[in-house]
């Protein structure tokens, strides 16, 4: 029998996925999470996640046109999801893992489960939605893809950071509150102009996922911000009526950006998930 590969050391790795380079940290060892980032952002923003490392072996990319990885543009949703699965080979995941993504890595690691079941133990979609988006929705991304070209991520970041995070008088006054906003402005005008575009155009063309979701076979765990004025509770609410083995956590005073907003909270609720799946998931994962 084969031996498992050893993980990659701890780090940011450049790898050579489908014609083009990848960016990707890994950390720690255990059981394989792979966490996705959302729009317009890249892997950094899931800096309060590390501290899983210390249990978990993590493996967070950028996407396919952010970050480190913006030599290529982006494709489709079910490139990126595709790039997912390579990514996992690239790093000597053979067998299932664990994945997780928010808002539009939310939309790809649904593609993920949908195009590569065997690939995936568990799902954790987090501030995100299954449907398809309406014809208003598209107009709109169409219209702020235009406004970026014309006028840079400046636009998009004013219009962004503040839907992004919750708006209770509560959160706006938490600390660290500025912090949040100024990482996130920094991040999203770090961006790629084309690249941007060229995601404004694969998230309006995407297809609903309710039907394919419905046939899910791994456990979920969604997870949602009370005040996420983006997709609020209610798009995750229908999701776990779907979802066969889903269950909902609403975590309040958080918006769109859980993982940053209450790191200690989301942080606990996916070790919790992680200890609950069943023991043949367990095992599937075992030595990747």
């Amino acid at each position: 029998m084969n031996r498992p590969h050893a993980p990659l050391p701890a780090g940011t790795h450049q790898l050579a996925i489908s014609g083009t380079r990848l960016a990707v940290h890994t950390a720690g060892s255990g059981i394989p999470l792979v966490l996705l980032h959302a729009f317009p952002l890249d892997h950094s923003m899931w800096a309060f996640q590390e501290p899983l490392a210390e249990q978990v072996r993590l493996i967070v990319p950028d996407l396919r046109g952010f970050g480190a990885s913006a030599e290529a543009l982006p494709e489709s949703i079910a490139a990126w999801a595709d790039d997912v699965v390579a990514i996992l080979d690239a790093v000597h995941v053979r067998g299932p893992a664990v994945i997780c993504g928010i808002s539009m890595g939310g939309y790809v690691a649904q593609h993920v489960a949908a195009r590569h079941p065997e690939r995936v133990a568990a799902l954790i979609l987090v501030d995100t939605r299954l449907e398809a988006d309406t014809a208003e929705a598209r107009a709109g991304r169409a219209d702020l893809a235009a406004k970026v070209g014309r006028l840079g991520l400046g636009i998009l970041a004013d219009a962004m950071v503040p839907r992004l995070l919750a708006d209770s008088a509560e959160a706006r006054a938490a600390a660290g509150r500025a912090d949040l906003e100024a990482r996130l402005r920094t991040t999203i005008t770090a961006q790629r102009v084309e690249a941007v575009q060229a995601a404004l155009a694969a998230l309006g063309a995407r297809p609903d996922m309710t039907e394919p979701l419905r046939r899910l076979p791994a456990p979920a765990l969604l997870v949602t911000g009370a005040e996420d004025a983006i997709t609020p509770p209610a798009c995750l609410q229908a999701a776990e009526a779907i979802i066969p083995r889903a269950r909902l956590l609403i975590v309040p005073a958080a918006g769109h950006m859980v993982p940053l907003e209450q790191p200690d909270v989301f942080n606990a609720a996916v070790l919790a998930f992680l200890r609950g799946l069943p023991e043949d998931r367990l095992q599937a994962m075992a030595g990747t």
